[in-house]
Parts: C-alpha cells; sequence; structure tokens
C-alpha cells in the first residue's frame, strides 16, 4: 500500500468506520459528511483518481459500482435515492488522491449540484 490517508485505511494503519469490506474495496462512512448518509467506496489499490485507472482496472471500476449499490441498499437508500460522485483532480474537488465514489442520500438532494 501506499502512503495516502485511503491506503492507510485499507491496511488498518488508519481506523476508519467500515460498512463493507472485501479483497478489491472497502466502503466507510464520510468523516465530514456532507448528507445524512455519506459513504465513500474506495478500492484498495491505490489508483490516484479516475484518470488514472487503465484498461485493467475496468472490472474494478465495475465492482466498485456494485459496492455503492451494496451500501445503498443496506443503509435502506436505494429506494429513495442517491447520488454518486468522483471528483477527479483539484478544480473538481478532489482532496484526497486516491480513487473514491462519494455515496449521498437521506435528504432532497438539489440540482445543479455545484
Amino acid at each position: 500500500m501506499c502512503g495516502c490517508i485511503f491506503c492507510k485505511m485499507a491496511s488498518r494503519e488508519i481506523p476508519a468506520n467500515i460498512l463493507y469490506e472485501d479483497d478489491l474495496c472497502m466502503v466507510f462512512e464520510d468523516i465530514n459528511p456532507q448528507a445524512p448518509i455519506h459513504l465513500l467506496v474506495i478500492p484498495k489499490k491505490h489508483i490516484t483518481s479516475l484518470n488514472d485507472a487503465g484498461d485493467e482496472d475496468g472490472a474494478l471500476l465495475g465492482h466498485l459500482l456494485g459496492a455503492v449499490a451494496r451500501a445503498a441498499k443496506e443503509k435502506k437508500i436505494d429506494g429513495s435515492g442517491y447520488r454518486t460522485v468522483i471528483n477527479t483532480n483539484a478544480e473538481a474537488g478532489q482532496t484526497v488522491f486516491h480513487l473514491h465514489i462519494h455515496v449521498l442520500g437521506g435528504r432532497r438532494l438539489g440540482w445543479p449540484p455545484g
């Protein structure tokens, strides 16, 4: 694992409130929630951003989306609705440079988001 905060969470060097984990990814609660339910889905493999995902990561990216759906169902927001967000690079709001998917729900979300 690399030295980034999400890699440290994946390797258990830093604690996280983990809701789901398998060999490829983990889902945990965001420490600065922007909605009543705000989860992060990360690959255990360090990928800096979506721009850095290669062709070989296609199955992993699909797996992450499956984890999103599983987490939404577990948190009971699959029926009411939820938003997924992947910020890519600083101007889009990426602050941790390890690919991650935000899962937001538990209230009506406005549009446009930015």
